[in-house]
């Protein structure tokens, strides 16, 4: 594998290039997210009927020598009702879309092309113009190299991003031909920065520049609570952008999401994590991944916000307030008798 002339470690984390897998639902964005960043952060399940992801989650992604940004979006529907979820994730896809300076279009090469692949591709045709856009074939491990997988390929033609990419998420097929095929569009963006982009003045990590100060170190936030009380909004307010999706619906936040946030000259990293649910335990499927996505963050908290519906807190100090005295009058009975 030819090395890039780009030594992207030296590359300030800001300037990095960044991609954003794209494609409708289920068709393995969050499996090749979790691979591209080297560890099982987005929930991954086979939910047919529903979309899994919802919101927008970032990392680093390193590929051989390759280091870029990634943003792992939810599946796109198109025709989705407008104000449902599925019109809102979409719209915050859209969004997103500045911060991108490629895309990987992701299909299942199982199912072959499907008509929402092609609506799909249109939307971006629309929406991102200026992204170079990769096709690549996602979950290619069971079918033959040069069978079905050639004519997968030129069906995928169809889609015009131009020759597509072999890959298998879960396994790791393809990615170093996808490496191959990334490696020059890095270069050539990296060679018209300033500087190539490089961290000149210090070249070493934040944690290693603060190592000894334990007040520059990053700190760990993660915001718990339950259902419906405002922890997305909240998340959203501080970073000043529609990163994760809000609304009247319980149980919207499956990931839990985790951001970068600079406070005080202080790295911060916010973690939203998904509504704290009674009787979790007999939860199955992503609601259960979710449970326990959101306790490993708890562990790993430096500060933990627990955030509460005021309305709700309200009313219980004003029912407390209000039977307060007749529980008093019954305790001092009990006590006389």
């Amino acid at each position: 594998m030819k090395q890039s002339r780009v030594d992207f470690t030296k590359v300030d984390a800001a300037l990095l290039p960044t991609i954003i897998l794209v494609g409708r639902p289920n068709v393995g964005k969050s499996a090749l997210f979790n691979r591209l960043i080297r560890r099982r952060e987005a929930l991954v399940y086979n939910t047919p009927g529903d979309h899994v992801t919802r919101d927008i989650r970032e990392g680093v992604a390193k590929l051989g020598d390759l280091r870029f940004r990634v943003l792992d979006s939810a599946g796109l529907e198109t025709a989705a009702t407008s104000g449902s979820i599925l019109a809102r994730t979409v719209d915050m896809t859209g969004n997103v879309l500045v911060r991108s300076q490629f895309a990987i279009f992701l299909i299942d090469v199982r199912d072959g092309l499907q008509p929402l692949d092609l609506e799909v591709g249109q939307w971006l045709r629309k929406h991102a113009s200026g992204i170079h856009t990769i096709v690549a074939m996602n979950k290619s491990e069971s079918l033959d190299e040069h069978g079905v997988l050639t004519s997968a390929a030129g069906e995928a033609h169809r889609l015009g991003f131009g020759d597509p990419v072999a890959i298998s998420a879960e396994t790791g097929l393809g990615m170093a031909e996808l490496y191959q095929t990334l490696r020059p569009l890095f270069e050539e963006y990296m060679f018209q920065l300033p500087n190539n982009g490089l961290n000149q003045d210090d070249p070493t990590s934040e944690a290693e520049a603060n190592e000894g100060d334990e007040s520059k170190l990053p700190l760990q936030l993660a915001i718990v609570g339950r259902p419906n009380v405002g922890k997305s909004t909240l998340l959203n307010a501080l970073l000043q952008e529609q990163r994760v999706l809000v609304g009247p619906e319980s149980g919207l936040t499956r990931d839990s999401i985790r951001a970068k946030f600079q406070f005080d000259n202080r790295t911060v990293y916010l973690v939203d994590t998904a509504g704290w649910m009674e009787r979790a335990g007999k939860e199955k499927g992503p609601s259960s991944l979710s449970v326990v996505q959101s306790r490993k963050n708890l562990m790993r908290a430096h500060i933990v916000a627990l955030v509460l519906d005021a309305e709700k807190v309200l009313s219980l100090i004003q029912l407390y307030t209000s039977l307060r005295p007749k529980v008093l009058a019954i305790v001092c009975s009990l006590l006389s008798g």
